[in-house]
């Protein structure tokens, strides 16, 4: 089970760098998806065997991350009649080299950190720092509303990944609040893109500054 979950993570490692390397966001956007399916078969991995409480976490995990979120994300990608992120803050290929590093700099970082040895054959803590801050970096140097929110989901899969390691001893109605808590968080800021892209015809946050009271 331990190598199939590396090779899950390690996929998971590929696409944080081709989300920060890519400037359609169409394709970040099925980047995303990719990483959400991949993400709720994970807890059937790491528990080893198939339980209630796994199952349903994977359940609703693929239902959110993989469909109804990504569904949102077109939706308003269509209704904002983008395709592209224009002039990001940081270039691409540096954005790539930024998220090269850090996964690197993860690697070495969980090999220095006291795990239980279960925990020490997987690559769940570094793909889970890895990951937070890919999606940290997509908050910061991408100026379009709508990739930013891919950044905070992306920003959120580390944070899924991470909580693998809890899977048995953390309750299930507290991975189903934060994976409610994740979607009505999306749906919050899809509205909010759509008001801004109504407001200024773009979704260049930076207009935001030109906003009196």
């Amino acid at each position: 089970m331990d190598a199939l979950l590396n090779s899950l993570l390690v996929v998971v490692l590929v696409l944080n760098l081709y989300a920060l390397g890519t400037s359609r966001i169409l394709a970040v956007i099925g980047a995303v998806t990719l990483q959400g399916v991949l993400l709720g078969i994970m807890p059937l991995l790491v528990e080893g065997h198939v339980s209630y409480t796994g199952a349903l976490a994977a359940v609703a995990a693929i239902a959110l991350k993989g469909m109804i979120i990504p569904r949102m994300l077109y939706h308003a990608m269509r209704d904002a009649q983008i395709k592209h992120e224009v002039e990001p803050l940081i270039g691409f290929l540096p954005c790539m080299i930024l998220g090269a590093v850090a996964t690197g700099f993860a690697l070495l970082f969980a090999s220095q950190l006291p795990l239980e040895e279960a925990h020490t054959s997987t690559l769940l803590v570094p793909a889970s720092l890895a990951t937070m801050f890919v999606g940290f970096l997509l908050l910061i140097t991408r100026v379009k509303a709508i990739t930013q929110v891919i950044g905070y989901l992306v920003l959120e899969n580390g944070i899924f990944i991470f909580g693998m390691m809890l899977v048995e001893a953390m309750p299930l109605v507290v991975e189903l609040a934060v994976l409610l808590d994740l979607f009505v968080g999306v749906f919050v800021i899809c509205i909010i893109v759509n008001h801004i892209n109504q407001a200024f015809s773009s979704l260049d946050t930076r207009r935001l500054v030109s906003l009196k009271e």
